[in-house]
């Protein structure tokens, strides 16, 4: 087994871990090993000196990320075991083989017992997103671990952490401002001294350009290089099969439609018209693309750049079924007030289009609302408006963005299908 600098938690903060939380908060250690920097792998220890679990070390609130709670040698097998048990859970939910659907996300970071790490799937070619430098220093050891996993189907290994790195960086030296010396006098690592220099877009392994992927038998451009996030919205495949089945001869206001994924599944559903609208006109292109490869009658659809706000304040027009998929309104617990606020301003504009008796799908993907808060948010949207709301569906994010049951903050993405009288 390997050996690694420890860190000691005071007395009674070893709870949290028994119960397999994967997070170690900097109020629970009463020491650590000198040397300890940024993204170093470290042994948590009782404050009795017993092995609790290994993680990745982190200057900030969350000062250890675990992935595993047994002593164990971290080289290329122990990752490439981490990738296995990914790609067999996404295997028994049928994503792996089947001819209908090539895209899936293959590690959820906790969700896998990979903090820190997402990797996208899409259809040969893997994206990679590191949002700790644990993770960002161990992608060599990645890119073999998928090469070895996919073979010969492995067409690319793209890296897309520019964004999330940023913000570990921005983090990081927040954390170093706020106690410049370690408990024990030992200076901190120098951000010069921490190597950032790989954090932007590139090719790891191989070369493609935007891929072709299919999902639940629809086809769909994916711009990894240029588009949000990893490039698709995975985590929304359950929720667009809701919305085929209940878009037949609906008019249908897709907000948010980034590349138009909600409105192929509509469409293909039976929809009588399809609005989409985004305020990138990036985002509005990829739609009209994804509409031609689909092979869709343009005529029932039509596409809008505009700020989605400003659109329900303006528009007069009246749907029988509105999606609401927005960006998160809550990064942080700080500001989860405002972001209810703006739920329900959102929410009660859109019911306002809604005709009597319409379909209203309804998402929050930021992790600091939850499922209670989110509920509330709408029921204050319905009072506001004066209509009766009522739920058929609650919704989630899909089976290859797993939860741990010791991880509930891993559920981020909630969601409603209302109708509303």
């Amino acid at each position: 087994m390997d050996k690694f600098p420890a860190i000691i938690l005071k007395p009674g903060k070893e709870a949290a871990v028994l119960r397999r939380h994967p997070w170690i908060f900097s109020g629970a250690i009463a020491t650590r090993d000198q040397g300890i920097g940024e993204g170093d792998i470290v042994e948590v220890l009782s404050s009795e000196g017993k092995y609790l679990a290994t993680g990745h070390f982190l200057e900030g609130s969350i000062a250890v990320k675990l992935f595993s709670f047994l002593r164990t040698s971290t080289g290329q097998d122990f990752w490439l075991g981490r990738l296995k048990q990914g790609f067999e859970l996404r295997r028994k939910a049928s994503l792996t083989s089947s001819p209908l659907t090539n895209a899936y996300r293959l590690v959820f970071s906790e969700g896998d017992e990979l903090p820190g790490l997402i990797i996208d799937w899409y259809n040969g070619v893997a994206v990679i997103q590191t949002h700790s430098l644990g993770m960002h220093n161990i992608k060599p050891m990645l890119v073999d671990a998928l090469k070895e996993l996919f073979g010969g189907k492995l067409l690319a290994v793209y890296d897309k952490s520019t964004e999330t790195m940023e913000r570990a960086i921005q983090s990081c030296e927040i954390a170093k401002r706020r106690n410049s010396e370690r408990p024990n006098g030992e200076k901190r690592k120098a951000k010069s001294e921490i190597d950032f220099s790989q954090t932007s877009d590139q090719f790891l392994y191989g070369n493609s350009p935007a891929i072709e992927i299919a999902e639940t038998g629809h086809r769909f451009n994916v711009d990894f290089i240029n588009g949000q996030k990893t490039g698709f919205f995975l985590d929304q495949r359950s929720n667009r099969m809701f919305a085929q089945f209940y878009a037949k001869n609906q008019r249908v206001l897709n907000t948010f439609c980034y590349s138009g994924a909600f409105s192929v599944y509509c469409l293909k559903g039976g929809a009588h018209h399809v609005h989409s609208v985004d305020s990138s006109r990036q985002a509005i292109g990829w739609t009209a693309e994804n509409m031609v490869l689909n092979g869709l009658d343009v005529s029932r659809h039509s596409e809008e750049v505009a700020d989605v706000k400003i659109f329900l304040k303006n528009t007069p027009e009246k749907y029988s079924m509105i999606i609401l998929d927005p960006p998160a309104f809550a990064k942080t617990h700080q500001v989860t007030n405002n972001a209810l606020h703006a739920y329900i301003h959102l929410n009660a504009s859109a019911i306002r289009h809604l005709e009597p008796g319409g379909i209203l799908f309804t998402f929050s993907c930021s992790q600091a609302i939850s499922r209670e808060m989110f509920r509330s948010a709408l029921q204050s949207a319905a009072i506001e408006t004066g209509r009766n709301l009522k739920i058929l569906h609650h919704l989630s994010q899909g089976p290859d963005h797993p939860v741990s049951i010791y991880h509930p903050e891993g559920e981020y993405l909630k969601g409603m299908i209302l109708m509303v009288e």
